[in-house]
């Protein structure tokens, strides 16, 4: 089973019936809450810390047989990317999916992959090139922006195919196992992160993901852009908990894009207004303001044309931005009017 889902969930919110409007700001202080991955809220009393991407890691890399369910849906992914790097006219290219899928993959596991294909290839093929295009739109054009965080299947080669800004951090947050079996099928390869970046790997099995994130140098106080492909989040409340651990985090401003699957306990099979009035409200209650983005017009943009025989399951295309102060904005605020309280207290002892 995925590790989001088995996250504490927060205190159930009730979604207004009607959106009316944003909530007031400055919203008062919330509760921190300590998410955990696990099925208990129990604090581990050493939480494992973030490891730099070209880390050694011990352990041989699993034969085809003994690869879990998260592993072989990554690989899946990997050979997507690969066949569409390989086309004469590609959406996208990504140099390291074939290495990705080397060794042990290159016989007879490739013909399991090929069997099990994911589900949606065009989606999965024109929501990389979207994710990409609106990533490096949104670094390029923002001074500000230097903290990523990447919500990955553990798989994900961005860090190392798109250009960072000088004295960017990347966070991927993806299973642990799966990031350790691509490092190692990576090394030597020449896969690195631009210059003056830094890339930190943050297992999605953290019994905190927020205290870990923090612990490992992310700001609350600056903003930051989260990217969501990948990730394993079978259920509505798995995202719920997603989003409380984002928006805890995120600065007021911080973006949020990426790809939802379709969640069967969130709408009829059909019915895609109904979902996506369902994940609005969600968004709205964790303080996010979200808009959909249609394949079809994406397709348009880049002049894609759509197969005949397009269906819509490949996930929910996203981009949301972060109404409320993060839990560091509002220490900050406290702390500050700490300080201009004690400074009148001390002023009005000095007239008297």
């Amino acid at each position: 089973m995925p590790a989001l889902p088995r996250l504490a969930a927060p205190a159930a919110a009730a979604a207004p019936p009607v959106r009316l409007a944003p909530p007031p700001l400055p919203p008062p202080l919330r509760p921190h809450y300590r998410f955990s991955s696990l099925s208990s809220r129990r604090r581990s009393p050493r939480p494992p810390s973030a490891t730099a991407a070209d880390a050694p890691r011990g352990g041989p890399i699993p034969e085809p047989e003994e690869l879990d369910l998260l592993l072989l849906a990554a690989l899946r992914a990997a050979r997507i990317r690969d066949e569409e790097s390989r086309r004469s006219d590609p959406l996208f290219i990504d140099p390291y999916a074939a290495v990705l899928l080397s060794h042990d993959v290159a016989h007879h596991d490739i013909g399991y992959l090929a069997s099990h294909a994911v589900p949606c290839q065009d989606h999965y093929r024109l929501t990389t090139r979207y994710i990409d295009d609106k990533l490096q739109n949104l670094i390029s054009n923002s001074e500000d922006i230097r903290q990523i965080v990447l919500l990955t299947d553990g798989m994900d080669t961005r860090p190392y195919r798109l250009s960072w800004p000088r004295l960017s951090v990347l966070y991927d947050v993806s299973p642990g196992k799966v990031f350790s079996t691509a490092t190692q099928r990576l090394r030597g390869s020449g896969a690195k992160v631009s210059r003056n970046c830094v890339l930190l790997h943050i297992p999605l099995e953290s019994p905190d993901l927020l205290e870990v994130l923090s612990k490992n140098g992310f700001n609350g106080n600056r903003l930051s852009l989260w990217v969501l492909q990948g990730l394993p989040l079978p259920t509505t409340t798995s995202l719920e908990n997603l989003l409380l651990v984002i928006s805890n985090l995120a600065m007021k401003g911080s973006i949020f894009i990426g790809v939802l699957p379709h969640f069967p306990d969130c709408m009829a099979s059909m019915d895609m207004g109904l979902e996506q009035d369902n994940l609005e409200k969600l968004f709205f209650t964790q303080g996010f303001r979200v808009s959909f983005v249609q394949y079809e017009d994406v397709a348009k943009d880049i002049d894609f044309d759509l197969p005949n025989s397009w269906e819509l399951r490949g996930g929910v295309l996203f981009v949301a931005e972060q109404l409320r102060f993060s839990d560091a904005q509002m220490e900050s605020f406290r702390l500050h009017f700490e300080r201009i309280e004690e400074d009148a207290d001390e002023e009005g002892f000095e007239e008297l």
